[in-house]
């Protein structure tokens, strides 16, 4: 099934900002996330699809050259059975339109040879880890399983039996290319003797066949910084899939993903949570306990306190990212009535009820001179 444009995804223009990318993924991300949907396929789905949009279009880089050349600029080598991360170079459209693979007429213009010769990088992947708000706040470390292509320990990544040489490969010369002649034109091809590497192993290594590297589950153990948030992405380096033939590693991605909370709600660096009080606490004033990511703290609220007042605990919020302190706790009155009374509590109530004039409840006087006109 064809993608899905990435803007579409994501509920944004093309012209839209990173804050407003940013914000509308943390909304979806909150929305579709398979807590939050248990069971629900089609929910972890989007979820998934949320991420993979947000990962391209929150980089500058990415973003530019999804821009300009589509899903074809990432999804070419990707390998959806482990998540796999390659970032696909763009200029690979350009080979698969002009003749596709290795010696396309695009690669002999330009002096490429199809597969690079002698050691490759490996490739970056991706990883979707979930960290609670408290891990998120605090900060903490957490250790991951990877299944990825490691290092060959039998021939510790040169692809070569030990004791075994490399000699020139005697089709190419050791360039890696042979020319074809096609009509009046002669082309430039990978070999297919050394797939274009010039070079041939003497005695490939028995267990990873000269690659160099074999799949192998991995555990890494990461360091997750104070005040992340859903989408922040940390870079592990060198703990992507090993290279080829001895070459360098890739790096391996971690995409977080904050759970939600069952009292807490987070806005960037502060915190939202709902604070229940008695009919008589918000009449009379009172103190009352708040909880917080640290502990509980005292607020209080004066005499008169209505529904919805939201009183500000400064610095109770979640550290924030960049160092720039802590944001704040808002915590938003409810006023809770009781549903059961016995006969004495009701008589006191009605005879309060008989002692006010209605002077006591500004609000209640207000809509009801505005609403006047409604009633004739």
């Amino acid at each position: 099934m064809a993608k899905r444009d990435y803007y579409e995804v994501l509920g944004v223009s093309k012209n839209a900002d990173a804050e407003e990318i940013r914000k509308s993924y943390r909304k979806l991300a909150v929305k579709y996330h398979p807590d939050k949907n248990p069971g629900d396929h089609t929910a972890e789905e989007r979820f998934k699809e949320l991420g993979e949009a947000y990962e391209v279009l929150s980089e500058p880089q990415k973003r530019a050259a999804y821009d300009q050349y589509g899903h074809a600029a990432f999804d070419a080598r990707q390998r959806a059975n482990r998540g796999g991360g390659n970032f696909h170079d763009p200029f690979d459209i350009f080979r698969e339109v002009f003749g596709g693979g290795g010696g396309s007429i695009f690669d002999s213009f330009f002096g490429g040879g199809g597969e690079r010769s002698g050691p490759q990088r490996g490739d970056d992947l991706r990883y979707d880890l979930k960290i609670t708000l408290e891990e998120a706040a605090a900060g903490c470390e957490k250790e991951i399983s990877v299944s990825k292509l490691d290092r060959c320990e039998t021939c510790e990544g040169a692809g070569a039996e030990k004791g075994s040489g490399i000699k020139t490969c005697q089709t190419c010369g050791g360039r890696g290319q042979v020319m074809m002649s096609r009509g009046i034109f002669s082309i430039a091809q990978t070999c297919p003797q050394c797939r274009g590497n010039g070079r041939i192993l003497e005695k490939p290594c028995k267990s990873c066949h000269g690659e160099g590297r074999q799949e192998r589950t991995s555990k890494i153990k990461l360091k997750i910084p104070a005040g992340v948030d859903s989408g922040t992405r940390l870079r592990s380096g060198g703990n992507g899939e090993a290279g080829f033939q001895g070459g360098p590693p890739g790096d391996l991605y971690v995409i977080l993903h904050v759970e939600e909370h069952e009292i807490f709600q987070r806005d960037g660096d502060d915190l939202h949570c709902e604070a229940p009080v008695s009919f008589i606490q918000a009449a009379l004033g009172s103190e009352i306990e708040v909880p917080t990511l640290e502990g509980k703290s005292i607020v209080k609220i004066p005499a008169g306190t209505q529904p919805g007042a939201v009183f500000r605990v400064k610095g109770r919020g979640v550290k924030n990212l960049q160092g720039y302190g802590h944001g704040d706790l808002h915590a938003r009155i409810q006023v809770e009535v009781p549903t059961r009374m016995t006969g004495e509590q009701k008589a006191k109530l009605e005879e309060f009820a008989a002692l006010c004039d209605g002077k006591e409840m500004p609000m209640t006087q207000s809509f009801f001179e505005k609403a006047k006109k409604f009633f004739k």
